[in-house]
């Protein structure tokens, strides 16, 4: 039994993401696929249920109602993915490799090198599990998971108390907890085993996920240096928690809430669509439909995780167009990356508007 509901959320954290990420390994051919297929199809994944959750929760809707539609989206998304795929293996181009290859005159070292980088990985998952403790935050999100799966109710009830109170519209618009009882629900574990075990093993994983994808990109042609690149990034995350409120306190010892995934994975992964983007315009390469699609995923995570993501996001991504537009001369590109930033100026707006 145990075993199957292990099984559940490994198919739910990994496997239907990576499958529904394969739409996205076109946006960068240089990458390694694993990753880039992993985080793109979270992301989508994730930006399909803020579109989906949202409306129903300003409708006061149960939650089961969230669930069954968000199923059948997920449904719709993996078969699509498979009959591209299918397609796609006919013509030998599927390619699934982690590391492309370990690069360098001193192949030896560069082994060794990600030998530590996954003990230390290693390390900090197992940390976050046995050291996992009930901060005050807990006494909220996890109780609001905790009363959406018991009451089947989203944001009309109190977290702390449990009773009956007007809809909660401030935190509605950034439903990361209700994720999380979907999670639970699936695999049939308690919300707040899934939150404070299953959550973050998954998505310290994703963090440095997207800082490889970002390290591909920063180390270039120089292979050898990325393990050392993530090794530097651990030893920061392990020697980061000078303050309750740091990132790294987040993404280790608070992963299960949205602002953790923000700032750990949302944000650096727009760091690296960003990269792509400028990229392609000193390139002058044409940018492919699936990015804009991965952008504005990304863009509508932002709010799912926090509604200040809305402001920060659209901050860095316009000033970062607005620069390669000027530097590079290029001007037509801000109108799609304006739409992209649409989800944000709308949840924004509600927020302004509803609160």
């Amino acid at each position: 039994m145990i075993a199957a509901q292990i099984l559940q959320l490994v198919l739910w954290l990994f496997i239907i993401p990576l499958c529904v990420g394969s739409l996205f390994l076109s946006v960068d051919k240089k990458a390694g696929k694993l990753p880039l297929a992993w985080i793109s199809g979270q992301l989508l994944l994730w930006a399909v249920f803020q579109l989906i959750c949202v409306p129903l929760i300003l409708i006061q809707a149960d939650y089961s109602m969230v669930q069954q539609i968000y199923l059948v989206a997920v449904a719709a998304l993996f078969l699509f993915s498979m009959v591209r795929q299918g397609i796609r293996f006919k013509k030998g181009a599927v390619s699934l490799r982690l590391i492309k290859e370990f690069g360098g005159e001193n192949k030896n070292l560069t082994r060794i090198l990600w030998a530590v980088f996954w003990a230390l990985l290693f390390f900090q998952l197992f940390q976050a599990v046995r050291m996992t403790y009930a901060d005050g935050d807990d006494a909220f999100y996890v109780a609001v998971t905790t009363i959406t799966e018991n009451a089947d109710t989203m944001y009309t009830k109190q977290p702390y108390t449990g009773g009956t109170s007007e809809l909660d519209i401030r935190h509605g618009i950034a439903p990361f907890p209700i994720w999380i009882t979907f999670l639970a629900k699936m695999s049939g574990f308690r919300p707040v085993g899934v939150a404070h075990v299953a959550v973050p093993l998954a998505l310290i994983t994703m963090t440095y996920d997207v800082f490889y994808l970002m390290g591909q990109k920063l180390c270039g042609k120089y292979k050898e240096r990325l393990p050392l690149f993530l090794i530097f990034t651990e030893i920061l995350v392990l020697f980061g928690d000078t303050s309750y409120y740091t990132v790294e306190n987040f993404m280790i010892a608070r992963s299960r809430q949205g602002k953790a995934a923000l700032g750990s994975i949302i944000i650096p992964a727009l760091f690296f669509l960003l990269l792509l983007l400028l990229e392609q315009l000193q390139n002058g390469q044409k940018f492919s439909f699936c990015y804009w699609v991965l952008l504005a995923a990304a863009m509508t995570v932002c709010c799912l995780c926090s509604t200040m993501g809305a402001l920060l996001c659209c901050m860095l991504v316009g000033i970062v167009a607005l620069c390669g537009a000027v530097c590079y001369r290029k001007w037509k590109f801000l109108f799609p990356t304006a739409i992209c930033c649409a989800p944000c100026v709308l949840y924004a707006a509600l927020y302004l508007l509803l609160t």
